[in-house]
């Protein structure tokens, strides 16, 4: 069903890297969201008027509010199309993650105003009636609510759309509240036992919880969230495979909106290469991510001496002592100047901001290292934090090596 409506209401499926496809695909969910949900909070305001249930009039205005939560998501996406201006040059892709924000914070309201409603049934409890009705109700809505989740989840992760995945969570727990509805509703008409108030109140919880929940995913994209891993070792494995680059580190992602990253890293190749041909591979690099995946990529050129034995002797002995300290530790940038009394080796160490406080030891216990190693040896370290990591291919172990037994 879900591929059926992707292919039959969207143009130019299945090129969902397209940001119109894209947008199509958002715009789609949006509508089928609001079309089920105000079916299912039509249908279920009149069991609820037929029985009396506070739980399932709950429940429907739980699916009332999640067709407003459509609309929102379908104007997020419509907003977020829009193309970039002077104003915004980034274009408006985080307006996506504004509504997901809008949509949190009124489940939220609307939780609470449930969670109020049914603790006042649970202190001052009224008789329901039950019927065949109500329970076929019910029943249906667990059936639509599991296929919303399915289809949401999968358009969302076809699109890498946080909000629709947040929206197919939520329909996962629609159906694990109706349900609690539904088994209240046959307690009731099997043993008389009235748990209206309480399975109500049950529901709100589960409102409160999801809508806590997206809160949460809404908000970190916007205040930077660390960028997704398998975008970020994708992007070096991309960058490694060129020939001539030997590692890469200080790389930074930035979101501004799905589908609308930019990143920008350091790119490590041989001092001693020819700098155009370097250059060449660079443009080559950053031309390809642009064109084929949409990512805007700046790489900063950073030569390193290969062709040095002392120097490929000393990156290695410093790297292997970094991770013995700590496995999360990492070099970049070693390089050395040597003097009359003494060799300055210059680099720059990589930790992890839990690690902040020991950077006086780490950098001491470097030092000793390298007293150890060569007592003409001065560490000049500069400490930084690392947004993703560093990346190191193995051309660069086979350059040192080869430098090495020259």
């Amino acid at each position: 069903m879900t591929e059926f409506l992707l292919s039959r209401f969207v143009k130019g499926y299945p090129e969902v890297n397209d940001p119109q496809v894209r947008a199509r695909c958002g715009n789609l969910a949006g509508l089928v969201g609001i079309c089920c949900n105000l079916l299912l909070s039509a249908g279920k305001f009149l069991a609820g008027l037929l029985t009396g249930s506070v739980a399932i009039s709950a429940d429907a205005v739980n699916n009332l509010s999640d067709a407003s939560s459509s609309i929102i998501t379908l104007l997020g996406f419509r907003l977020a199309a829009r193309p970039a201006d002077d104003e915004h040059p980034y274009g408006h892709g985080r307006t996506e993650y504004l509504s997901g924000l809008a949509v949190s914070v009124m489940i939220l309201l609307i939780g609470a105003e449930l969670a109020k409603t049914s603790i006042q049934k649970i202190l001052s409890p009224e008789p329901i009636t039950t019927g065949m009705v109500s329970i076929l109700i019910l029943a249906a809505s667990i059936l639509v609510k599991f296929w919303m989740a399915a289809f949401n989840r999968h358009v969302g992760r076809l699109i890498r759309s946080a909000t629709l995945e947040a929206t197919a969570a939520d329909s996962r727990n629609d159906v694990i509240s109706t349900g609690a509805v539904l088994i209240a509703t046959l307690l009731q008409m099997q043993f008389g036992w009235n748990l209206d108030g309480y399975m109500g109140l049950a529901v709100a919880a589960f409102i409160l919880w999801s809508g806590w929940g997206l809160v949460k995913d809404s908000i970190a994209p916007l205040l930077g969230q660390t960028p997704d891993p398998e975008l970020v070792r994708h992007i070096a494995d991309v960058t490694l495979s060129y020939p001539g680059v030997l590692g890469i580190h200080d790389m930074i992602v930035h979101d501004y909106g799905p589908g609308r990253q930019f990143a920008s890293l350091h790119a490590e190749m041989a001092a001693g290469a020819d700098v155009l041909e370097s250059h060449d591979t660079i443009d080559r690099i950053e031309k390809y991510f642009l064109e084929q995946e949409g990512l805007h990529v700046v790489i900063h050129y950073d030569p390193i001496v290969t062709d040095d034995s002392e120097t490929g002797e000393a990156r290695e002995f410093f790297a292997a002592e970094a991770k013995k300290l700590d496995p999360r530790l990492s070099i970049h940038d070693l390089r050395m100047v040597p003097g009359t009394t003494h060799t300055n080796v210059i680099f720059d160490l990589v930790l992890p901001r839990e690690l902040d406080s020991r950077t006086s030891e780490l950098k001491h216990a470097l030092q000793e290292a390298a007293q150890r190693k060569n007592p003409l040896w001065l560490c000049v370290i500069t400490a930084e934090n690392s947004f993703t990591g560093t990346f190191a291919s193995e051309k660069a172990k086979e350059a040192e090596t080869s430098a090495s037994e020259q």
